[in-house]
């Protein structure tokens, strides 16, 4: 039987090329893709309302003749239509009209009405409703389902949208669309077959559970969540199928030199540093590409743990290369990196958009011609013009910054003669474990869940900013018993719209009442040798206390700061906050945080400050932020490009992963070729993810 596939949205009534690439913008670029482009809403025009019991605020639809009909004048032109019922009258405003518009509306001709009943001057009133002129006897259209209300884009209507899915339809009841979940999985789920599914959610009887499907949470919503989940973790096992088949350099020497180093550190490794390091080892001697997360929360020791990954590399005769998504953490990686390896004869080579032309090139050459074995940087490593000599370990920091595009770039740039570079990616933001599930599928994850001895958790309290000078005054007390102290604003200047304590303000007022205090200044716009300068100085005790934005979140460390302050703390995310947080608390007294916020507080900053005030752990802290702010802000999919997802969502359907993975193992081994149709149909763009 013939399917709908890959129908062309040209072959459906109406439809020319002016508006097929308009509804390209809603994603729909085949027929089969209207299926799947479900209402974000429903409107019952399943029963008439009598304009008696009509409410102000009710959508809904009315039926009734044309009592009045005029143009007014009021500001601007607006015809109002009066129609009754017998049980009572309603006005009609319209703004936009034409003239043949008016001459509809003349006495009495029947309309039917659908729109929202609002308080007018003259009683309930509905502005532009959508309406229909009946012509003698005819019955109004009262439909036999809830009315779906699709996602817009700018030159196409939602009556339009309908029409087609409309035709999209009926086409798919003559042409199914193929069902790829076996019978017997989706029995075992209880879910319905695809296109029972569709068509209800498309099409819900009068007495569907409306609110069940706003939550999307009726069985049919789940059942296509859970077919575009399993698409999107198919494409990612399928990226890892192919790095298990691909050849790697076997990086098996060097064990005295990873061994030497880690004696010499100025500290213990903890105990799940070491176990992560044995686990990155263990891969790096194998012939196929290791594919590992490491998670840990912010002052876990990450770091060092990829400066033994790359030494191990070094020593064995390729290049390592280390990725940040900002100049000020590549430079903390570069400036750790140096210290660590210097003593070896290793010179890190540093790599990033701001560089000077000169010193770029003199970079450019020694990571072509080998004498870069270690080579740090921004994103500047994965542009064009940058060759490397043989590149055989990458390291990506905050991986949820770059997603998996800019992750594989940079992976393509060490394909060489000997195979395919060994991928290491870190993230201080812990992502909850069905999350992980879902957006790291194709790697292997380490996790260091222990903080270094003699690490206190930092105290969090939340006071309102009318404290302000109380808090002032802790900061000095802190910095007279030789600590320090940051100062975070989210903002480097004051702005008219939004009521912030920018940074220069900040500095200017603490410099003015704390006048015995050495303070400095650091945000984003400055240049980056300056900017240095000012972290530089603060870590060796030259300034106590640093005002900064939020330029600080990751990357520094600096053990004598013990008091973090932070300005319009309910403004921020919980992540974010608990980074900034994570920069006190580094050395051996006990450290304090400020959350200043501006009151009154809404109900999400409430709980947001509520989260960091009661507890230290990042895991904790990231499934309270996934709930409260979904996960695009922690998987990076809004800055990189990963897709979207239609239906699915990752929080809402955390709960099917466990089944996804049970389910994509068995399709793997039983029907590969449903595997390669399932990812088709849900990733148009599955060629950059799985390669199928």
């Amino acid at each position: 039987m013939t399917t709908i596939t890959d129908s062309s949205l040209t072959s459906l009534s109406g439809v020319g090329p002016a508006l097929a690439k308009k509804l390209e913008r809603l994603g729909v670029f085949t027929v089969e893709d209207l299926l799947f482009l479900l209402p974000l809403r429903y409107e019952d025009r399943t029963q008439l309302v009598k304009l008696g019991a009509l409410e102000a605020g009710e959508r809904c639809l009315v039926t009734g003749e044309v009592l009045l009909s005029e143009t007014v004048y009021r500001g601007r032109r607006n015809l109002l239509v009066r129609i009754g019922d017998g049980t009572g009258q309603l006005t009609l405003r319209f703004f936009h009209f034409s003239r043949s518009q008016q001459a509809q509306f003349q006495p009495g001709v029947r309309v039917t009405c659908f729109g929202e009943a609002r308080k007018g001057s003259a009683g309930l009133e509905m502005i532009h409703p959508e309406y229909r002129v009946l012509r003698g006897d005819q019955d109004p259209a009262i439909h036999d389902s809830l009315t779906a209300i699709y996602p817009a884009t700018e030159g196409v209507q939602q009556g339009r949208l309908r029409n087609l899915t409309d035709q999209a339809l009926r086409r798919m009841v003559q042409a199914p669309p193929a069902e790829l979940l076996p019978a017997d999985v989706r029995e075992k789920l209880g879910m319905p077959a695809l296109a029972e599914a569709i068509v209800y959610l498309h099409w819900p009887p009068a007495d569907a559970d409306v609110a069940q499907m706003l939550a999307g949470k009726h069985p049919c919503q789940q059942r296509l969540a859970f077919e575009e989940l399993l698409a999107h973790y198919l494409s990612l096992r399928n990226l890892r199928a192919i790095a298990d088949r691909e050849v790697a350099p076997a990086l098996d020497d060097g064990n005295e030199a990873v061994a030497g180093f880690i004696n010499d550190l100025p500290f213990e490794l903890t105990g799940a540093q070491q176990r992560v390091v044995d686990e990155i080892l263990g891969d790096l001697a194998q012939p196929h590409p290791m594919m590992r997360l490491i998670q840990g929360d912010v002052g876990s020791g990450k770091t060092v743990v990829a400066a033994i990954a790359c030494l191990k590399a070094v020593a064995c005769g390729v290049q390592a290369a280390i990725m940040a998504p900002t100049e000020l953490l590549a430079e903390q990686h570069w400036r750790s990196f140096s210290n660590w390896f210097r003593p070896l004869g290793l010179e890190p080579a540093w790599l990033s958009g701001s560089q000077r032309a000169a010193a770029r090139r003199e970079a450019l050459e020694a990571i072509e011609d080998g004498s870069a074995r270690v080579v740090v940087g921004t994103h500047a490593l994965f542009q064009e013009g940058v060759t490397f000599n043989e590149l055989g370990l990458v390291v990506i920091d905050e991986q949820h910054r770059f997603g998996v595009h800019q992750r594989m770039a940079l992976r393509e740039k060490g394909i060489g003669p000997r195979g395919h570079p060994h991928q290491l990616v870190m993230t201080a933001t812990p992502i909850p474990r069905t999350l992980a599930m879902a957006a790291y599928a194709d790697l292997d994850t380490s996790i260091i869940d222990e903080l270094p001895p003699g690490r206190q958790p930092v105290t969090t309290i939340a006071i309102p900013d009318t404290r302000r000078d109380e808090v002032i005054e802790r900061v000095r007390k802190a910095c007279e018993e030789g600590q320090q102290c940051y100062w975070v604003c989210p903002l480097i200047e004051e702005s008219e719209t939004l009521d912030y304590q920018a940074a220069e303000a900040s500095y200017a007022m603490l410099t003015e009442a704390l006048p015995d205090l050495r303070v400095g200044l650091v945000h984003g716009r400055m240049r980056p040798a300056e900017k240095e300068r000012g972290m530089q100085a603060f870590k060796e005790g030259l300034i106590q206390l640093l005002v900064a934005t939020t330029v600080i979140e990751v990357g520094v460390d600096v053990p004598n700061a013990s008091l973090m302050i932070i300005e319009n703390a309910e403004r921020m995310g919980l992540s974010q906050l608990h980074q900034l947080r994570g920069r006190v608390g580094r050395g051996s007294v006990q450290s304090h945080c400020v959350l200043l916020y501006k009151s009154p507080l809404g109900k999400l900053a409430k709980s947001r400050l509520a989260v960091l005030r009661d507890t230290n752990d990042g895991f904790v802290v990231a499934q309270r932020d996934l709930e409260l702010r979904g996960p695009g802000e922690l998987l990076g999919t809004r800055q990189t490009g990963l897709p979207e997802y239609r239906v699915a969502d990752l929080v809402r359907d955390s709960e099917l992963m466990p089944r996804v993975q049970s389910v994509a193992n068995t399709l793997q081994k039983q029907s590969p070729d449903n595997v390669t149709a399932i990812m088709r149909r849900w990733l148009p763009d599955v060629n950059r993810y799985g390669k199928v």
